[in-house]
């Protein structure tokens, strides 16, 4: 899933280039998913449609989503750096929360 607060024409153009093929991405969310409050976007996890307690956001801004901290995990802005694994480090880290939900049965939206 993809949630972000970019226009959904750009959001559209990124999902192409991440998944061509439509086979990793079921969900997109853009601008017009997103709360307007002060001519700030925020994102509200609950517009999912998924059990919190068993999602998390990955972001480099809290901004987005201020009501669901605990669901939070920052990263920090991609400034274009095709050598950036920073999202490769947190490999480990969401494995363990896939499997642990496993566990309890469910599933995680990521």
């Amino acid at each position: 899933c993809i949630f972000t607060t970019a226009k959904q024409d750009y959001a559209k153009k990124v999902l192409d280039v991440l998944d061509p093929k439509k086979k990793l991405i079921r969900l997109c969310l853009s601008q017009q998913d997103c709360l307007c409050a002060r001519g700030c976007y925020w994102k509200d996890l609950t517009r999912l449609g998924r059990d919190l307690a068993k999602t998390v956001a990955l972001d480099h801004t809290i901004q987005g989503f201020p009501a669901q901290v605990a669901n939070w995990i920052p990263v920090p802005r991609w400034g274009g750096d095709p050598w950036d694994k920073e999202l490769l480090r947190l490999t480990p880290l969401l494995g363990r929360l896939g499997r642990a939900v496993r566990t309890r049965g469910g599933n995680w939206g990521v």
